[in-house]
């Protein structure tokens, strides 16, 4: 095994009918991945399925989430079992699907360390939301939360005025779609990724100087793709509305699910391994 590959799921590998071109939805190679209450929802193309089937054989891929981890379960991705995957945006560690207690427990520490709690953060965002624009208010694994708001009738100022309060104290607000996400700082993806490398190293699985690959699509996802060696975005989403950019990071050509095929290729050409073209 020669790299870690850190990848963010929705919209950066995985796509729901949403998040797809009307082309792209009357393929004929769209593989289902995740159902929910009997539904189908999320998808892939079986040439992205190939190539994460073969790159879980040549390197050590991360599954790295914003889903909890009863959501990320859901997800049958192509490649697993795996023994390490990220959930909760860094804040659970599943160590062969099961979250890890002793990060869990460090991870609570330094949130209380950080700055408001998130019943604090909670009575706050309610007093500056209403029904006429939120349609859902979520605590996602008792550490943050998130709003699924109606974007034509949600008030301009809101998020940029949402994200200085957080700011003040110790946690941050994005917008990925129709879901705005208020965080603590301490849960960032970056900081899992560097802790499931070190156990890599540890267990003698990677060597202290193997790479980090990473990809996302959020802004929840930049400090992870600016901490690994090189990194991918997709031309499409959060980080491309912003267009934000660093000097490590490669945008694709492709949106949508092509993306995913764009991105796995990426990463098989980044570790050296055939990109199963």
């Amino acid at each position: 095994m020669t790299a870690l590959i850190a990848s963010d799921l929705d919209r950066t590998l995985i796509y729901s009918r949403a998040a797809m071109t009307r082309a792209q939805l009357d393929r004929g190679d769209l593989l289902c991945v995740e159902y929910h209450e009997g539904a189908p929802l999320s998808y892939l193309t079986e040439r992205s399925a190939q190539r994460l089937r073969e790159l879980s054989t040549t390197a050590q891929l991360v599954p790295t989430t914003t889903r909890t981890p009863a959501q990320f379960r859901r997800i049958a991705l192509p490649g697993g079992p795996w023994r390490y995957a990220i959930t909760s945006n860094g804040g659970a560690i599943l160590v062969d699907g099961e979250p890890d207690p002793v990060w869990r427990g460090g991870l609570d520490t330094a949130v209380r360390a950080g700055g408001a709690g998130l019943d604090e953060v909670l009575t706050a965002l309610r007093a500056r939301i209403s029904p006429d624009w939120v349609r859902k208010l979520r605590i996602a694994d008792d550490l943050f939360c998130y709003l699924v708001v109606d974007v034509d009738v949600q008030p301009a100022e809101f998020l940029a005025e949402w994200d200085e309060w957080c700011r003040a104290h110790g946690w941050g607000a994005s917008q990925q779609g129709r879901k705005i996400y208020t965080v603590p700082d301490s849960v960032c993806k970056s900081h899992a990724v560097a802790e499931v490398h070190r156990r890599l190293v540890a267990d003698g699985v990677l060597s202290e100087d193997s790479p980090v690959f990473a990809a996302g699509d959020g802004a929840l996802d930049a400090p992870m793709l600016e901490a690994a060696d090189a990194a991918i975005r997709p031309c499409h989403g959060e980080l491309e509305t912003l267009n934000w950019q660093h000097p490590t990071v490669t945008v694709t050509e492709e949106a949508g699910v092509t993306a995913g095929e764009e991105i796995l290729a990426w990463f098989a050409g980044s570790t050296r391994m055939p990109s199963g073209s």
